[in-house]
């Protein structure tokens, strides 16, 4: 029923960013040896099983039978000498349970990253820096864990239930996804036949022991196990709709400022200061936003910043892999947005000149431009916007304004001064 096994497989296939370079190789031969192990491992336990006609027994795991009539074969004491032994074997099995938990902690955080990357999850896992990430992760799977813990009392029959169903449903629908790769893919990729058939073949056997489980266990918690799956994917979808539902806003505001005449090409375009004050403008795919920080930045301060400096930085994950012409897109969208700004400071006789950064963290890349502008321009001053929502409340505080934040808190810990103004949606 466990599975437990495909934890540690789940954990490295979560995690091939981390492993050393070569990745794919890396991940495939720890794959390999994590694979060989286990077999032989769970292989062994069974066939010692078999040796020794194992039968179950009340209050023992079939473990603690095996090896308590192994230790009394071997003869090597008395009652206390093979009671003492056998509590060594099984706190040395408890530690290997122990660190098998980890991997729920190591590759937790990755898929709240990953699921933050398509706004199932709140973007605060995604855009604070590597340690919070796996910071806020770990708390929110220690917490998860506890919850349930305390809500089946312990019960390891329900708790192996619960793990079982999940597993099984979420290997199901990731061969799933496999196989309608694979089948979209079949005119593009060599060998696309073998590659589905394997991951059919998974895909049957993940299901098959799904329904089984759910049949059988239904009332001992399989139940369960659907109610808090269903509960968390309501809660994905909705936090999904919300963010779609900013982001068409965002549009709306895009699609004001964009109606403001901006001419293609200026033949003599101010010409910088680096000694003189300068504003630095930490802008996103969104036009509004960057124009509308401008703006109260110029009513604000009137006529004192003789230099405005745009940077946008945009993040090169999961999605960006799927092909060159991705990246090229992802480049190009970054430059039209920056030429964009510049040429509207040109057109109101501003000096001005943009940076694009691209890396995994968003916010490590700005902090790094931050630097390199500040040698440059020493009197900088960095600004940036943030979202205010008219029914502001704490579920709209933890979906949003997190990256501005974070970037605030690392340019004051580098001396440099960073200003957030509001934009009202």
């Amino acid at each position: 029923q466990g599975g437990g096994t495909y934890t540690g497989l789940e954990a490295v296939s979560n995690n091939v960013n981390v492993l050393a370079e070569p990745r794919e190789k890396t991940g495939k031969v720890t794959m390999f040896y994590m694979a060989l192990s286990l077999a032989i491992a769970a292989g062994g336990i069974i066939l010692l099983y078999l040796l020794w006609a194992v039968q179950p027994q009340a209050g023992k795991t079939l473990n603690a039978v095996l090896f308590g009539a192994i230790i009394e074969d071997m003869g090597l004491g008395g009652a206390t000498v093979n009671h003492t032994l056998l509590v060594i074997v099984l706190a040395t099995e408890a530690g290997l349970l122990f660190v098998a938990a980890n991997t729920g902690f190591l590759g937790g955080p990755a898929v709240l990253s990953n699921m933050a990357l398509d706004s199932w999850v709140p973007h605060q896992f995604r855009y604070l820096s590597q340690r919070l990430v796996t910071q806020n992760g770990i708390m929110v799977m220690g917490i998860a864990a506890l919850g349930i813990l305390l809500w089946t009392g312990g019960s390891v029959t329900v708790l192996v239930v619960l793990y079982s169903i999940s597993v099984f449903l979420t290997f199901a629908i990731s061969l799933y996804g496999l196989m309608a790769y694979w089948w979209k893919h079949r005119r593009e990729l060599a060998h696309w036949r073998r590659r589905l058939l394997l991951s059919a073949t998974g895909f049957v056997i993940c299901a098959s022991i799904f329904v089984v489980l759910l049949f059988e266990k239904f009332s001992k918690g399989a139940w369960l196990a659907l109610l808090i799956i269903a509960a968390i994917t309501a809660l994905c979808i909705w936090i999904r709709r919300h963010y779609e539902d900013t982001r068409r806003k965002i549009g709306e505001i895009d699609a004001l400022f964009g109606a403001m005449p901006v001419p293609e090409v200026i033949e003599h375009a101010p010409v910088l200061q680096p000694d003189e004050p300068t504003a630095v403008f930490f802008v996103g795919s969104s036009k509004g936003g960057g124009l509308h920080t401008l703006l109260w930045v110029q009513r604000i301060f009137p006529n004192h910043f003789k230099n405005f400096i745009f940077v946008n930085a945009r993040t090169v994950d999961v999605k960006a892999y799927g092909g060159e012409h991705i990246l090229e897109k992802l480049k190009s969208d970054a430059e039209k947005s920056l030429d964009y700004f510049e040429r509207f400071c040109h057109a109101n006789g501003l000096a001005s000149k943009s940076y694009a950064a691209y890396g995994t963290d968003p916010v490590e890349e700005i902090a790094l431009q931050a630097e390199r502008i500040r040698s440059e321009f020493p009197n900088a001053i960095f600004f940036t916007s943030k979202l205010i929502f008219e029914n502001e409340n704490w579920v709209t505080r933890i979906l949003h304004n997190q990256a501005a934040l974070a970037l605030q808190r690392r340019l004051h810990l580098g001396g440099m001064q960073m200003v957030i103004l509001g934009m009202k949606i």
